[in-house]
């Protein structure tokens, strides 16, 4: 029967020198140790319970929070033991006032998405990104409750920096980052005329966005029209359709982006033709 081994997480420097030195490689065998001596891991990791409830603002302003509240190693143990495993982070996004925000956002991204996003802004920002620490890739022991915590805590205050900035979140990286997967799913499953799959995603969509980005900017509106237009393809429209294309119409009053305002005629007819079913 096939078996894993268990590892100690050994970090990998970018000196590519460093990686090839004789005591890198020991270093990264030394750790690899037969899971007959010690207990297998678990394929989930979930934060501690925190001792204390989180600060929330009485002044009736908001905190975006961005927490990984668990993460999981893909795929499972003792599953398809072709596939080179990995860890899926669960991250939750919320918008808290006086009370913890009841609807928040969740998306999973693996390590390379947020190292994908760091190097892209560090390089159209270095100004912006010297204070930022990002965790290193690893040589071996990737899936270690410790490093697993490590890298989630780091994830987070990146993510926070990066939406405090207004330079940072306008940029085409993040955005891509917030959304191109689900979008990616989305527009698959619509293909396939599978709308009941897809608005799911495009809602969450929408919720994410619309905590980080302002009710008429640009990224909020493009995927509230998209998710009129999931909602009213099928020749049933969707149940929500109309609560979504009501919210969208109220979003385009006083606007005055002219390239947002090309969508707007479709938008109206797409409305019109829901009111008339």
């Amino acid at each position: 029967m096939a078996r894993r081994t268990q590892v100690h997480s050994v970090e990998l420097s970018d000196n590519t020198e460093e990686l090839e030195s004789p005591e890198t490689i020991e270093s990264g065998s030394l750790a690899i140790q037969d899971d007959s001596v010690k207990e297998p891991q678990k394929d989930l990791w979930e934060r501690p319970q925190p001792t204390s409830a989180p600060v929330l603002p009485d002044d009736g302003s908001t905190i975006l929070r961005f927490e990984i509240q668990l993460a999981r190693i893909m795929p499972p143990d003792g599953e398809d033991l072709k596939v080179k495993r990995y860890v899926v982070y669960e991250l939750s996004i919320r918008q808290d006032s006086s009370i913890i925000d009841p609807q928040p956002a969740s998306i999973q991204r693996r390590y390379t998405d947020f190292r994908n996003l760091y190097n892209s802004l560090k390089k159209e920002f270095p100004s912006k990104m010297t204070t930022i620490y990002f965790p290193n890739k690893v040589l071996v022991g990737n899936f270690s409750p410790d490093l697993i915590a490590e890298r989630s805590a780091a994830f987070e205050s990146f993510l926070t920096h990066v939406a405090s900035s207004s330079a940072l979140r306008e940029t085409t990286a993040f955005l891509n980052f917030l959304q191109d997967s689900e979008l990616t799913k989305a527009c698959l499953l619509l293909d396939e005329r599978r709308n009941e799959m897809a608005i799911p995603l495009l809602e969450n969509c929408f919720r994410l966005l619309n905590k980080i980005f302002m009710d008429r900017s640009r990224p909020v509106l493009l995927i509230l029209c998209r998710l009129v237009a999931a909602c009213t393809m099928s020749p049933v429209p969707h149940h929500s359709a109309e609560r979504w294309a009501s919210l969208a119409l109220s979003r385009y009053d006083t606007l005055c982006d002219i390239d947002l305002l090309q969508l707007y005629i479709p938008l109206l007819h797409t409305c019109t033709h829901l009111w008339r079913v």
